[in-house]
């Protein structure tokens, strides 16, 4: 049997049909920690019911996540994938099966990747529900000739094999891991798209610009600076900038940083560093 082998990048998108009846339900996989939502004429369905699917990637195993909704209340038109069914007790051992089954199989990409000396690094290594496919997720910072791997694979494993390159925050997002607030990364339990970060949202919140701290597992900016960047961008607005000059205990100081948490500023001169309240700084600047 001649192997199919694909390469596919993490943009493509899946294709369905936009349907004028019937519901629609969230489904979550864990393979990705992603979910999408998929067509169904059962009103029935509940949330947390394992169900088959047909993804971009192959047939799938998820969950939803949510109740069967009539598409009417879909924000906005899109195109869906219909729910195959409900799993089975067939299709939940399978499942299990391929989890086993992957485990060698990573053995066997890990070993390749090495013989071929190539510059990626391994992610996962997943089967389809029916095993007709396997995808390997990696991350890569230059381009990769594949050529002599995926003949290697296709002959070891013997059967379809789908190169999927991810970026590091969706590498993140698969592997897991606790950040520097101790709990469960955002990007691993709920967060489901990633927004653009920039340095400015931690200018905006006046944290010291120190990229390491500032970096989380992937090595991009951390998600959480986005969660407060609206009302810091609000409460700036009613600052003064940092390096005004103010007249403070009959010398001249220069707002040189704020803690907005505690409402404290700090101010500095050559020979003296203090620290003033907001509400002062802001009642000593309105007075000019």
């Amino acid at each position: 049997m001649e192997e199919e082998i694909l390469e596919v990048k993490e943009s493509e998108e899946e294709q369905g049909i936009v349907y004028k009846d019937g519901y629609f339900i969230n489904v979550f996989f864990t393979s990705s920690h992603k979910s999408y939502y998929f067509h169904t004429y059962d009103e029935n369905l509940r949330r947390n019911t394992k169900v088959v699917v047909e993804t971009v990637r192959g047939i799938e195993l998820g969950e939803t996540i949510n109740e069967a909704t009539p598409i009417s209340e879909l924000k906005e038109e899109m195109a869906l994938k219909p729910v195959l069914r409900v799993a089975t007790e067939d299709d939940l051992n399978n499942h299990l099966k391929n989890i086993e089954n992957s485990k060698g199989a990573s053995e066997i990409v890990l070993e390749s990747i090495k013989k071929y000396q190539l510059p990626m690094t391994l992610v996962n290594v997943q089967y389809t529900l029916d095993a007709s496919k396997i995808i390997v997720s990696y991350v890569s910072e230059t381009r990769v000739d594949f050529r002599e791997l995926l003949k290697d694979l296709a002959g070891q494993l013997k059967c379809r094999i789908e190169l999927r390159q991810i970026g590091t925050r969706d590498r993140s997002k698969i592997i897991g891991g606790i950040g520097i607030c101790g709990l469960p990364l955002c990007c691993n339990t709920f967060l489901k798209n990633f927004d653009g970060i920039s340095i400015n949202m931690a200018k905006n919140q006046y944290l010291a610009l120190n990229i390491q701290k500032l970096s989380g597992h992937c090595g991009k900016l951390i998600c959480c600076l986005k969660y407060e960047d609206e009302a810091y961008l609000e409460i700036k607005k009613t600052l003064p900038r940092i390096g005004t000059r103010i007249n403070y205990k009959d010398q001249e100081f220069k707002v040189t940083s704020f803690n907005v948490i505690t409402g404290v500023a700090r101010i500095e001169n050559k020979e003296t560093i203090d620290t003033i309240t907001i509400k002062e700084l802001l009642e000593i600047v309105n007075k000019k």
